[in-house]
């Protein structure tokens, strides 16, 4: 298992190389100039010192030169410093991210909950109306902006009926509706990939053995059929997670959660170079090694798998 982690480890460095170019090209080929927009906050300036800043940031190099600069950095483990507040983008991230994970791990159970648990009803009663049901929700949860989702629940839950915070609070009444937003649409594909495993596993022969043998129905499915119904389920569950952590960028936004998401959105909005760089492939990083461990995962579900 250790080399294939190994193999795995090394795979993942051209991935995250081509994450720092791309969104090092993005940046710079996008209009828009930073230290512009950095002093018309502060009420604009000469010609003089808008040159000097950029001589002193570095950005009159020319683009090869300052990416080879920034790799360099990162070779290092220094991500730079915020061109607005000249703070360590690594201090800002590491700041942001407990924030950021507390909300993507809380929205992936309430995906998992949400889904396993419609996914495993409309198998059950396949073709009858609640089949019907929850497909129906499941394809809104696939259809419905989650930022538009969390509008809707805001005037429900915090405006209308007034039982939960409209920002998003320390303490867990806070996290429900952020939580409850960003895991939706997550929930309502776990759920159709849940409804489809478990609808082919059903047809296996030591499925329709277990129910010969006189087995409750509630027996068969935990302990027989949606064992290995979960293994396609658990790939979607980490291609999600790293979903989960780009759409944070959205929901945090909506519910002023000072996450690694709203610090992404502010950074990409003033232009802040350095701080997108640097959480963009953190969040990149972070979905690698995510999915890796689901990879490891398999072993435990199918035993069959081997990683040699």
């Amino acid at each position: 298992m250790a080399t294939y982690v190994l193999r795995r480890a090394l795979t993942a460095v051209p991935v995250l190389l081509g994450v720092t170019l791309f969104t090092f090209s993005m940046l710079h080929f996008v209009p828009g100039d930073p230290v512009l927009a950095m002093f018309v906050e502060s009420g604009g300036a000469t010609a003089e010192q808008v040159e000097a800043v950029r001589e002193r940031l570095g950005l009159k190099e020319p683009l090869p030169v300052q990416y080879g600069r920034f790799l360099l950095r990162l070779l290092r483990g220094d991500l730079g410093r915020s061109i607005w507040g000249n703070h360590p983008v690594t201090d800002l991230i590491l700041e942001r991210f407990p924030l950021t994970l507390q909300l993507a791990v809380a929205a992936m159970g309430c995906a998992i909950l949400l889904g396993t648990t419609l996914g495993v009803l409309a198998a059950l009663h396949r073709g009858r109306l609640l089949d019907n049901l929850t497909m129906v929700v499941a394809l809104l949860g696939v259809s419905m902006p989650s930022f538009w989702l969390g509008f809707l629940l805001i005037y429900v839950f915090a405006i209308w009926l007034g039982v939960l915070p409209v920002t998003s609070l320390p303490g867990l009444a806070g996290l429900v509706l952020p939580a409850g937003t960003l895991g939706f649409g997550a929930a309502a594909i776990i759920a159709r990939m849940v409804r489809s495993s478990l609808v082919e596993v059903f047809q296996e022969d030591y499925v329709r053995t277990a129910r010969a043998k006189g087995l409750r129905p509630w027996s068969v499915i935990t302990h027989h059929a949606l064992r290995n119904a979960l293994i396609p389920v658990v790939t979607i569950v980490g291609l999600q997670f790293g979903g989960l952590l780009a759409g944070t960028v959205i929901v945090e936004s909506v519910f002023a959660r000072r996450g690694l998401g709203l610090l992404l959105l502010q950074g990409i909005q003033s232009r802040d170079f350095p701080v997108v760089q640097g959480g963009v492939l953190f969040i990149a990083t972070v979905y690698v090694v995510v999915n890796l461990a689901v990879d490891l995962l398999y072993g435990y579900l199918d035993p069959r798998i081997r990683y040699d």
